[in-house]
């Protein structure tokens, strides 16, 4: 294993330095493991999410200014703790009541419950969202039911916006429910990503073999295929979300990386999405090509689409400015 770390057991932390060294609008409490506002808001909604470290910008990447209020990275791929979300919570709560953002991974669900329930003894209003909009799979390793996947981040920016506009608790729960319900994902590996403390690639696949429907954490696909080239992968991708939810109208696409792959094989990727769903008499409104939800070094790929309303396209354009999303300021 070749990785630009000190040592296995410092990854989180010494990552969590670098955070804040490099943005200094954001609050990092490292023993803790928060990343928040710095200049905390004096009356809104507040949003909060989390999951596992690996998947960055997810979600560290995406507190400040239009999306979320803080966030807790928890251990590689593993949940964050209920202390660390209660202390998100507080450190988001501004009188206004918070949102929990929830990836559908269980030990998410779990620890995120645990913590909203910590909350209201506290008198903290919480709602909780769970995201589960990729379509590979009903059930994984690591859920009950679908997974959260790429249309975590379109939620995080449309209920930020809405909360940042003064929209109440339950207004900006409810865009959020209906961004996941319009949002679907599908992603293909090539090969996996490597868990530092494991210090070996997470799964096996032969050279000319791929995982198609692959989760964030390496879970299997649907099935496995031999390489083919990226006209037809994208397609297979739209296909079956196509399948899932048929796709009309407006929409936004999230060509995204899963860390190892170079953006000049993205943007191949998304002239082939853009093709196919213009082809298809789909406008795509609103678009995003790069690393966005990862999974460490696993090279590959995963489509995110949503459906847009003139409202929801409106909310996603309104101003943000985080590390990793920054428009309009």
């Amino acid at each position: 294993m070749k990785k630009l770390i000190n040592s296995p057991d410092t990854v989180i932390p010494d990552a969590l330095r670098g955070v804040a060294a490099a943005h200094p609008g954001l609050a990092v409490d490292i023993e803790n493991r928060i990343i928040s506002r710095a200049e905390r808001a004096t009356s809104k909604v507040g949003l909060v999410s989390g999951g596992g470290s690996g998947h960055e910008p997810l979600h560290g990447g995406y507190v400040g200014h239009g999306m979320l209020d803080a966030a807790a990275p928890g251990e590689v791929y593993t949940s964050p703790v209920p202390d660390q979300i209660i202390a998100a919570t507080q450190a988001a709560d501004s009188g206004q009541g918070v949102l929990h953002i929830v990836k559908n991974y269980t030990g998410d669900v779990l620890n995120f419950r645990m913590a909203a329930e910590l909350a209201e003894d506290e008198d903290i209003r919480v709602v909780s969202v769970v995201t589960n909009d990729d379509v590979a799979v009903e059930d994984s390793t690591f859920t009950a039911g679908r997974r959260g996947t790429g249309g975590t981040i379109v939620v995080e920016k449309v209920a930020g916006a809405a909360a940042e506009e003064g929209a109440d608790l339950d207004t900006v729960a409810q865009l959020a429910t209906e961004v996941n319900e319009r949002s679907r994902s599908f992603g293909i590996a090539l090969h996996a990503g490597t868990v530092p403390a494991a210090g070996k690639p997470g799964f096996d696949l032969a050279e000319n073999e791929i995982e198609l429907g692959v989760g964030i954490h390496g879970e299997p696909g649907r099935e496995r295929g031999e390489i083919a080239p990226v006209r037809d992968l994208v397609a297979y991708a739209l296909d079956a979300i196509h399948a899932d939810r048929p796709i009309s109208g407006d929409v936004l696409v999230i060509m995204n990386g899963h860390g190892g792959t170079p953006l000049i094989e993205l943007y191949g990727a998304y002239a082939e999405a853009d093709e196919w769903l213009n082809g298809h008499g789909i406008t795509v409104a609103r678009s995003l090509v790069g690393n966005y939800i990862t999974s460490l070094d696993q090279a590959g790929f995963s489509i995110t689409v949503t459906s847009l309303t003139d409202e929801l396209a409106r909310l996603w354009d309104a101003p943000v400015s985080t590390p990793a999303l920054r428009w309009g300021m």
